[in-house]
């Protein structure tokens, strides 16, 4: 009991495996994250200032923007505080709220991502009625249902884990406040936590990712029949940087997930982890700057002016 009221804060151990490379893991992972903030944040403002660009699929990649900008700072500045300090301590509430914060943004992305698949089968698959149906009622009501879902998910699951009492060991075996490690500290049963973070997960993710792969079979379908092999290019250049980004984030979950429960490791999870909280963030400003015309015509022509 004592050691139950005691405790107010964790200690992260994040890597101590490779302890020697910290320094250089410093600093990249800092420039990983400047280059992280700085490009989405230029895509926000491109598409703010660009009237070309003030389209939905635009309008959905700002919100996706705006997502990874928060979500790596959620994470990042105390996983880099973790390889200048020997014991780097997080209070209880702090680990909490960013624990809250990086599941609720991370479901929210699943969402975002599969309302931009519905976005790219509507301009696809029925051209003639796509400005009747994306109108801008629809995509704000579309962004802010993933926005509110992914909260409503999370909420519920954060606020019995706040009631939780914690004994023992205040060390958590990560570079951040992650549920798992988390519910292995508590000394009161966990299983109805575990359960709600079970069902929003086998919820959330699958079913976006079977609408994504349907909206891309009738995607592909359609393209598949357009006659001429310019037309077919076009109209794939148009959902290849969405594709790519769902097929890198959804490959890193899957990833994660194969391994069988009886071998993974934390210190497993926690490689997985470092694709989606630093690697994936920093990919999309240039997988939708690199691969898109109408971002980087928008980009010379701010620059111009």
């Amino acid at each position: 009991m004592a050691n139950e009221t005691s405790m107010s804060n964790f200690i992260l151990l994040g890597f101590p495996t490779l302890r020697r490379w910290h320094l250089s893991l410093f600093i990249l992972i800092l420039i990983i994250y400047i280059l992280t903030v700085a490009g989405n944040s230029l895509i926000i403002v491109i598409v703010r200032i660009s009237q070309q660009l003030h389209t939905p699929m635009y309008f959905f990649l700002s919100n996706l923007s705006f997502l990874e900008i928060w979500y790596t700072t959620t994470i990042i500045p105390k996983m880099l505080e973790t390889f200048l300090t020997a014991r780097t301590t997080i209070c209880l509430h702090c680990c909490f709220v960013q624990s809250f914060f990086h599941f609720f943004l991370g479901i929210t992305e699943f969402l975002i991502l599969t309302a931009m698949s519905f976005d790219r089968y509507i301009a696809i698959c029925k051209p003639l009625h796509y400005a009747t149906i994306m109108s801008r009622q629809l995509c704000s009501l579309l962004a802010l249902g993933a926005w509110s879902l992914g909260f409503v998910v999370i909420f519920t699951q954060a606020v019995l884990l706040l009631k939780l009492p914690f004994c023992a060991s205040n060390i958590i075996d990560h570079y951040y406040c992650d549920i798992g490690p988390i519910l292995k500290l508590a000394c009161a049963d966990t299983s109805l936590v575990e359960f709600l973070g079970l069902l929003g997960t086998v919820t959330i993710i699958p079913s976006s990712f079977l609408f994504t792969v349907v909206s891309y079979i009738y995607i592909i379908s359609t393209i598949l029949r357009i006659p001429s092999s310019k037309g077919r290019q076009k109209a794939f250049s148009t959902c290849a940087s969405h594709l790519t980004v769902v097929t890198i984030l959804y490959g890193a979950v899957l990833f994660m997930y194969s391994k069988p429960t009886a071998h993974s490791s934390f210190s497993f999870n926690k490689v997985v982890s470092v694709l989606n909280t630093v690697l994936t963030p920093l990919l999309n400003p240039f997988i939708y700057t690199i691969r898109n015309k109408e971002v980087k015509a928008a980009l010379r022509k701010a620059i111009a002016k």
